[in-house]
């Protein structure tokens, strides 16, 4: 019924699979070459008192990640030995693995949610995908203490103390938990000038949410180096404008999703 509501009725899903299935993820090419390859992914069932996290589903801002993983810019450090990265919120980990694979310095923290059903498919989602060697999964309650993400970075002495890169696909839809998130990240980022933070949200609970958490991030200490809006299907580009609130629907909403990039102030 997902699948068909863009046919039918012009509504793009902004979410995919159902609790405990498996999604096949193609990992697009630029050119020719051998046979396309696959990430496989089982999607996370949480436990009953976690349903509000919504975290049972592929949701299409993760996709959009991996669709277009040369946004982040991870060949900036290619002459770093390590690249730390750590993706927070997520899920079934596609962008995590994503980066992993394709990465040959990257050292990747996936973490979610201290849910054992989300954590148990997280783990077997990396090592179902070969991508053990260079992911980590790691339970994580935003605002807590960050020690347990560090630990796999910090046990390679190459690497940095804190994480280059950050990632996260929506993880904005709350506005209760904007300031645990916030932290968690000016924790968490390393306090460098070209450490950078990717953020990937879609609008399904409206742009004031959205503009509400960069109004935050000035508060801490971050700034938001860029926010654009990028079409699901098309790839347009445009900048971002809360005001479009006032006309745009449902339809109109579920065919965008918004890039944040916050560095240091």
């Amino acid at each position: 019924m997902s699948a068909s509501l863009q046919t039918l009725y012009d509504y793009i899903p902004i979410s995919h699979s159902t609790p405990g299935s498996i999604f096949p993820y193609t990992i697009k090419r630029d050119g020719g070459g051998s046979e396309p390859r696959q990430i496989t992914l089982q999607t996370p069932d949480t436990q009953a008192s976690n349903w509000s996290l919504h975290a049972s589903s592929i949701w299409q801002s993760s996709i959009h990640i991996a669709d277009h993983i040369e946004y982040l810019q991870l060949d900036r450090f290619s002459d770093r030995k390590i690249l730390s990265v750590l993706e927070l919120g997520a899920g079934a980990g596609l962008p995590s693995i994503m980066i992993a694979l394709n990465t040959p310095n990257a050292a990747v923290v996936v973490s979610d949610y201290p849910d054992e059903n989300i954590i148990c498919t997280l783990s077997d989602n990396v090592r179902r995908n070969h991508a053990s060697e260079r992911c980590w999964t790691v339970p994580y309650a935003w605002g807590s203490d960050i020690s347990p993400l560090l630990k796999p970075v910090q046990q390679n002495p190459e690497g940095s103390a804190l994480f280059d890169i950050i990632v996260a696909a929506d993880t904005l839809w709350n506005p209760e938990t904007h300031v645990q998130f916030i932290n968690t990240l000016c924790m968490c980022l390393n306090r460098t000038p070209d450490a950078r933070v990717y953020l990937v949200a879609g609008l399904h609970t409206g742009r004031y949410t959205l503009q509400s958490f960069m109004n935050a991030v000035v508060m801490h200490k971050l700034q938001v180096e860029r926010v654009v809006e990028r079409e699901v299907v098309d790839g347009v580009q445009r900048p971002w404008d809360v005001t479009r609130a006032e006309g745009e629907d449902e339809r109109e909403r579920r065919k965008w999703v918004v890039w944040i990039i916050l560095k240091w102030a």
